[in-house]
């Protein structure tokens, strides 16, 4: 199995979650229990930072797509950061940039947030 990990931290009131590897059918599990555990903790405001993913698949992309309208609906959203070429090349194929909104630093994705005044 290929590696992948998942590391959050908090951002005064955002959730950073940082992917690290190769994200896959096998790996995906680990990503949605990451999302079940924050909205269990009625933490809605997600950063993914893409930085160290070298490769995601269409179960990495699924995941995304199953919570984000928990997220909206509890007033946050999951918003992307620090892509690689590589990967953001598959996001933009299938459309997520109409859906989603990406930057290219994590702290433009923290401060959107902040700007947007969305509540936790």
């Amino acid at each position: 199995m290929a590696d992948f990990n998942v590391n959050v931290r908090g951002v005064g009131s955002v959730n950073v979650i940082e992917l690290n590897g190769y994200l896959d059918a096998h790996t995906a599990p680990m990503l949605e229990s990451t999302f079940n555990k924050l909205i269990e903790e009625n933490n809605f405001r997600v950063v993914v930072n893409f930085e160290t993913l070298n490769y995601i698949s269409s179960a990495g992309l699924g995941v995304f797509m199953a919570y984000v309208e928990t997220m909206r609906d509890n007033k946050g959203d999951i918003k992307f950061s620090n892509m690689q070429d590589n990967v953001y090349n598959i996001f933009d194929l299938l459309g997520f940039p109409m859906l989603y909104e990406f930057f290219k630093d994590e702290s433009e994705a923290v401060e959107k947030f902040n700007e947007q005044g969305l509540n936790k």
